[in-house]
């Protein structure tokens, strides 16, 4: 099992300054990238002045982090492509790809906030579903194009690649059939530079919850992230991915292949310390998520919660915490870890520790106990399963 540190930034009241923040950010990249962690990833929002989720640009601090660290890859949770230009959003990550000698993971998003997506661009506006499917749709066929082939050209609702009857002339570009017409010197094709290391294209990862949206990343080939969910309610998902893929690819595809979980993860000495220090940080942090997605997404297979009057009544750390949450001591969380594997076949797992309000002190304690006392549990466990299929 891969094991990697979900970075959502967050500064719960604008307690401390930004310079502060990065500060965090680079010392949890770095103590990672020198203990054996698989990877890294940073969130994209928007227009958060309340604090709970502050980096506005993924790839920036993918840059910063990847020239700060040698080994751990870096991923994107997501990079919101509906809110980017499509060659823009290309050649950034490609250029990062250069930047960190091949070792970005690009996860790409639709967007869940109307805040955010309605003033980033109006066409991803979450009001229209089916809209912001299509462009989210059309930009990735453009991101493909534009990474996979040395000239490219794009024909779609939303963009047109190269604009229409523009005449290229220039004594040091010489006349090429390969990217124009030769007769009517008018551009045809055209072409990002630099192109990725990692070819085609950096591995892709979706932000998904719905099935369709499962479906979809799995008959394109592209990996899932997902992260509330329930383990029952996370089998059902695990399954769509796993059926699409595999009749998509022609292959049995095993379950977990292609799916990373992301979990909340707070280690402490006692139960009662990890509640203490991080458990109302994460209950206020979930406020905010379920606020849009009320707690249906919480919920196992035909559950039904009791009528409150108001849709978060519910919304507490025990009602979290029997869920979905990877909080307690070392043994509880291997425990709860395995059973992940077990139900899901986990193959690749996030966790997240600095939630909005815990202090970055505690944050690093609890990822260093992660490190030091849950991975090698599972480091030895993956040499063990090698050793016996060998």
């Amino acid at each position: 099992m891969k094991i990697g540190y979900f970075c959502n930034a967050t500064n719960w009241k604008n307690q401390k300054s930004y310079s502060e923040i990065l500060g965090e950010i680079r010392e949890i990249a770095t103590y990672c990238d020198e203990n054996d962690w698989d990877s890294i990833w940073f969130t994209e929002h928007h227009f958060s002045h309340e604090g709970l989720e502050i980096c506005p640009n993924p790839l920036m601090i993918s840059a910063d982090i990847a020239a700060r660290t040698k080994n751990i890859r870096i991923g994107q949770a997501a990079t919101i492509v509906t809110f980017w230009n499509p060659i823009r959003v290309a050649e950034d990550i490609a250029l990062l790809d250069n930047l960190s000698n091949g070792r970005v993971e690009a996860g790409i998003g639709r967007g869940i906030y109307g805040r955010e997506a309605l003033n980033m661009n109006p066409d991803a506006d979450t009001k229209d579903q089916a809209k912001n499917f299509r462009l989210f749709e059309e930009t990735i066929t453009i991101l493909k194009k534009a990474w996979s082939q040395q000239y490219f050209n794009h024909e779609g609702e939303f963009y047109t690649y190269p604009a229409p009857n523009f005449v290229w002339r220039h004594d040091m570009s010489p006349p090429s059939s390969e990217f124009m017409n030769i007769e009517t010197n008018i551009l045809e094709k055209i072409s990002i530079v630099p192109r990725p290391i990692q070819q085609p294209h950096p591995p892709l990862h979706q932000v998904v919850d719905s099935p369709s949206s499962i479906e979809w990343a799995a008959k394109n080939g592209i990996n899932t992230i997902m992260w509330i969910p329930t383990v029952q309610s996370l089998k059902k998902r695990f399954e769509i991915y796993k059926n699409a893929r595999s009749e998509t690819e022609k292959r049995n595809v095993e379950m977990g292949e292609g799916v990373s979980l992301v979990r909340d993860m707070f280690i402490a000495d006692t139960m009662e310390e990890a509640k203490e220090k991080a458990g109302e940080q994460m209950v206020n942090y979930m406020r905010w998520v379920c606020h849009w997605r009320g707690l249906g997404t919480h919920m196992n297979p035909g559950e039904e919660l009791h009528k409150t009057n108001r849709k978060l009544d519910l919304l507490n750390y025990d009602f979290l915490h029997k869920r979905n949450m990877l909080f307690g001591t070392v043994d509880y969380v291997i425990e709860k870890i395995e059973e992940l594997q077990s139900e899901l076949n986990l193959q690749y797992l996030q966790v997240w520790s600095n939630f909005p309000g815990v202090k970055h002190d505690d944050c690093m304690k609890s990822i260093k106990s992660f490190t030091e006392k849950v991975m090698p549990h599972f480091h030895k466990k993956n040499k063990a399963e090698i050793q016996q299929a060998s």
